[in-house]
């Protein structure tokens, strides 16, 4: 752990062109799974910054698992599994198409902690968007590293889903919309689209389910659950994975909580994510 402390507060800064294209695509890619975007709108929706500012890695780079190889801005945790494991979110502004915006990102915490399935390693970097100097996103990312599966080994015990339902939607991600997903983040992580990678090497029953979108599947029905009202903060947490194909039931649930908690949920009722959503 000592060894890794040189990349604490680590930073880098990116420009991007906030153009209409990856949004069309991500739309198309959701369907009726969103009521956020329009054509016409001069504002990107919430947490489709995820659309811009990405890695463009050389091939050359790229590590075992598809991702960046570890040590350059994030450190080189040994740990071979890599999962996004939860995010929080503020949105004191919106980012406009036809402009440039800029992301500033520092490594905000390194932690290590011994979990029911052996070592973790815990990485939150913490994203400052603004545009014209205007902060319009902030956003911290938790990063989770596992070590690898070991053969014969049973799942780790998943937390099942306890809170009254209120409403909910069921959706199956695929192939396809995984591929899509992929493809707009360019995400090159294998466990998304590599099925012999995914389950041979890294030990799971199939391909996963992307957290992030996991995360917007669970945001837009929120908002449309609540007629599309605007979004002031946004968290979520990962309780376990989601494989392709299997259906995802997104729940509002009842409880006495000031802001609705939002749930992701397997048929069999385990619990995949939870949300919390503070409308504006």
């Amino acid at each position: 752990m000592s060894d890794w402390n040189a990349w604490l507060g680590r930073s880098e800064r990116r420009g991007d062109d906030i153009v209409h294209s990856p949004a069309v695509r991500l739309a198309a890619t959701l369907g009726d799974l969103t009521t956020s975007y329009h054509p016409d709108t001069a504002t990107l929706p919430p947490l489709w910054h995820w659309l811009y500012f990405l890695d463009a890695t050389p091939r050359a780079d790229i590590g075992l698992d598809g991702h960046a190889a570890k040590g350059g801005f994030l450190p080189p945790i040994p740990l071979p599994r890599r999962m996004y494991a939860g995010g929080r979110f503020t949105f004191p502004g919106r980012l406009t198409f036809g402009a440039v915006a800029e992301r500033v990102s520092t490594v905000a915490s390194l932690a290590e902690k011994t979990g029911r399935t052996g070592p973790l390693a815990f990485v939150t970097v913490r994203h400052e968007v603004s545009q014209g100097g205007v902060l319009a996103v902030t956003e911290e990312h938790d990063i989770v590293y596992r070590e690898a599966a070991q053969p014969g080994a049973p799942p780790a015990p998943a937390s099942r889903a306890e809170r009254p339902v209120e409403a909910e939607e069921t959706v199956a991600p695929d192939e396809v919309m995984l591929f899509r997903f992929s493809a707009l983040t360019f995400n090159g992580h294998r466990i998304h689209y590599d099925h012999p990678y995914v389950t041979g090497v890294e030990g799971y029953p199939g391909l996963i389910v992307h957290g992030p979108l996991i995360a917007m599947l669970l945001f837009e029905y929120a908002r449309r659950s609540q007629g599309g009202r605007d979004v002031a903060a946004f968290s979520f947490r990962a309780a376990s994975p989601l494989f392709c194909g299997t259906p995802l039931r997104l729940v509002r649930t009842a409880g006495p909580e000031a802001a609705p908690v939002f749930e992701a949920r397997a048929e069999d009722e385990r619990l995949v994510m939870t949300a919390t959503v503070t409308f504006a």
